[in-house]
């Protein structure tokens, strides 16, 4: 497999240098026809090879779309034509002027983009760096509670009462539950940032099936927890990987449990635009610290805020939030209510066929 796509693009790239030149061959043409200027017909050809520079990979196809246009216009645009002559001392000079910016431009173009896959490398350290930061506290508080509630039981078996057990047991079940849903964004952050060509796979997904599944799954959870829910009564359809905007509508939900303190309800909300479908949840909580607010949804090491009354950071479920919404081409916001407690929208985009199914 991996051959196979290593010669498809060998052979893209070639296809496309190809192109390049013979386009770069019709313009020149044409002015030699209007004109009769043999400058312009080179800088015609320098400009095609950095073209070809700019958009192949490494030197090779820059270096030999430079042989070969110096060739074309020694053929067909100088003196005598469709002859090669390089006794000639003008066609000489021209041909070793136009070969050499070709052959630089090749090389800065080659160097620009090796030193963009350098910053993209660094980048992709220093988010792993960040990623390490952010969850190594956050993992390990509730594994601790964890290990303390077992041992309690475990050591003082004989001498809890059977309330005290379940109440450690329950206790021990909850942060087990928040550490598997940390597992799951983790697993997705780290795809949707380390590789820039995830792809996300689209499915018509009708929007009450996909509130429902979330709800159906947030209220076993949390039974005690008032939800409510505002969505439109006609049929919509939605393109989205619906795996992972459910993730983004339950880390969302579960912000307002764990970080919303004093929140009496959730109020999910879904309004369909022209163009888009904004998603909606709000709680009637403590709210955010106002120096948290600007920096939600930045990388790692700036969205360890969390809201007067909560148990742990927020920052990786609101960046796994951002990164998939971003790569479904929304847009995400939080913000402070000013009645109290938090309001956090995404958008996501509907495509013209997408009420269509």
């Amino acid at each position: 497999m991996c051959m196979r796509k290593k010669w498809s693009r060998i052979l893209q790239q070639s296809f496309l240098v190809v192109g390049i030149t013979a386009a770069a061959f019709v313009v020149s043409v044409l002015i030699q026809t209007v004109v009769r200027n043999v400058g312009l017909v080179s800088m015609i050809y320098i400009l095609a090879a950095f073209l070809c520079a700019v958009f192949t990979d490494g030197y090779i196809y820059g270096v030999a779309a430079s042989l070969m246009d110096m060739l074309i216009v020694n053929w067909a645009f100088t003196y005598p034509q469709f002859a090669f002559n390089f006794t000639i001392s003008d066609n000489l000079f021209s041909a070793l002027c136009m070969l050499t910016v070709c052959i630089i431009t090749s090389m800065l173009t080659t160097k620009l983009k090796r030193q963009k896959e350098l910053e993209t490398e660094n980048e992709m350290e220093r988010t792993r760096a960040n990623l390490l930061r952010a969850v190594s506290h956050d993992l390990r508080t509730p594994l601790t509670s964890i290990y303390g509630s077992c041992s309690a039981v475990r050591e003082n078996y004989d001498d809890l009462t059977r309330e005290q057990k379940l109440q450690l047991m329950d206790q021990a079940t909850e942060d087990a539950q928040w550490l598997i849903q940390m597992v799951e964004n983790l697993l997705t952050v780290t795809r949707m940032h380390m590789d820039a060509h995830a792809q996300i796979q689209k499915a018509p997904i009708l929007l009450e099936e996909l509130v429902a599944s979330v709800l159906s799954k947030f209220r076993a959870h949390h039974p005690d927890v008032n939800v409510s829910l505002e969505v439109p009564s006609d049929m919509v359809f939605i393109p989205m990987d619906a795996m992972l905007i459910s993730q983004v509508l339950n880390n969302l939900l579960e912000n307002a449990v764990q970080h919303a303190a004093g929140m009496t309800q959730i109020c999910l909300r879904v309004r369909v635009r022209e163009n888009d479908v904004v998603f909606a949840v709000e709680d009637d909580g403590c709210g955010l610290p106002s120096d948290a607010i600007r920096h939600l949804f930045s990388d790692f090491g700036r969205t360890k805020a969390q809201a007067d009354g909560g148990k742990r950071g927020m920052g990786i479920g609101l960046s796994v939030c951002a990164s998939i919404v971003k790569a479904h081409g929304g847009s995400i916001t939080g913000e402070n209510k000013p009645a109290g407690g938090c309001l956090f929208r995404f958008t996501l985009p509907l495509e013209e066929n997408a009420n269509e199914q």
